[in-house]
């Protein structure tokens, strides 16, 4: 629960501009973020001059404009194709450690598509400690946050290559790479097909995170939960369809990662209400955590939907959620995160002395 000295913060903030300013200051964890997912328009041009492919500003600026799930696919395989080398890696987290640094964000559990780099035949290994060497070396220097990682494995690959997910993500483990999750195409592959690769995991002491919900109906959400024992379920907006959904997330305590934005741009959101044109406004975020639902905000691929963590809470409050409402959310997402309780503490205790300055 939030302290009492708490509840003074929402007449302070009364200007959109405080409000972007208090939100980007405030230190946020964020639970649900592709690394790959932050390949800049920028970043992409300079890996294509690097491996001399001829690319037109243009086509960069129409593929980074992608609307619809399908197209949002096609825009990771392209823009990702271009991470071929440890080196490029390296040069994606230290954008995107800056970046996080710049949103406040104080803790990240960062995704990284260990299904797309065995796929491409790569060096698991040596691209992790290029991405982990850089966000280390920043967070040391305060120049970025506290990282731990997901090996993330695609769902339309099936079973076989997400058991190999798993065994780098075991061998990786005491390097920080606390989850194993799954991706990609909700409607491919049943999840019912991936219990032993969930078994697996458990055995390998990974926590378990799972996709459901996002342009899948509410049974895919509770096939992560009954079938493969999910702790905590990416994105996960089809719940609010099924009031029987959300009384189990509530007792179960099983936190939804909302993306907002992204449910936007991929047309989730369409799906989920079932209309042709919905906005930000309409997302269900501020209905499904009225209801007890655990959950917690996210950017999900912040580069390719357009957005940051800080914008994400200012859409939030949009919605209608207050301020004091979305300091509850921010705190939840350290304590549904995967960091040790003493971390944990030292994180919220810093969240508290913001507040506490912000106040004087």
């Amino acid at each position: 629960m939030l302290a009492s000295h708490h509840c003074h913060i929402e007449p302070r903030v009364t200007s959109n501009s405080n409000l972007k300013n208090f939100f980007s200051k405030l230190p946020k964890a964020e639970l649900h973020l592709h690394l790959e997912g932050m390949l800049a328009p920028n970043r992409v041009a300079d890996l294509a001059r690097k491996y001399n492919v001829p690319l037109d500003p243009g086509e960069i600026h129409r593929r980074f404009d992608s609307r619809g799930f399908a197209q949002f696919l096609e825009l990771y395989k392209w823009a990702t194709s271009f991470l071929r080398e440890p080196e490029d890696y390296a040069r994606l987290a230290e954008d995107a450690a800056g970046g996080l640094r710049s949103e406040g964000v104080a803790y990240a559990e960062v995704t990284l598509s260990v299904g797309v780099m065995l796929l491409r035949k790569q060096d698991v290994r040596a691209n992790f400690h290029a991405i982990r060497e850089v966000f280390t070396r920043s967070h040391a220097a305060g120049q970025g946050p506290r990282v731990q990682y997901v090996f993330d494995a695609v769902r339309q690959f099936g079973p076989e290559p997400a058991l190999e997910v798993i065994e780098r993500a075991a061998e990786l483990r005491s390097e920080g790479v606390a989850a194993f999750g799954l991706g990609g195409d909700e409607l491919s592959v049943p999840l019912a097909d991936f219990q032993p690769v969930y078994l697996q995991a458990r055995k390998e002491k990974l926590r378990l995170l799972v996709h459901a919900g996002e342009t899948g109906g509410s049974q895919q959400i509770r096939d992560a939960i009954d079938l493969l024992g999910a702790e905590r379920i990416g994105h996960g907006i089809a719940a609010i369809r099924d009031p029987n959904l959300m009384m189990l997330l509530r007792e179960r305590k099983i936190p939804l990662e909302i993306c907002p934005t992204s449910n936007l741009r991929t047309k989730a959101l369409n799906i989920q209400l079932n209309a042709a044109d919905p906005n930000i406004q309409d997302h269900p975020l501020p209905k499904l955590y009225r209801a007890g639902v655990p959950v917690s905000l996210s950017t999900d691929d912040p580069a390719m939907f357009h957005t940051n963590l800080t914008g994400e809470y200012f859409q939030a409050h949009q919605m209608g959620l207050a301020v004091e409402e979305l300091l509850r959310i921010n705190r939840a997402a350290f304590e549904q995160s995967f960091l040790a309780d003493n971390e944990r503490r030292t994180f919220l205790a810093a969240v508290d002395k913001y507040l506490f300055q912000s106040e004087r």
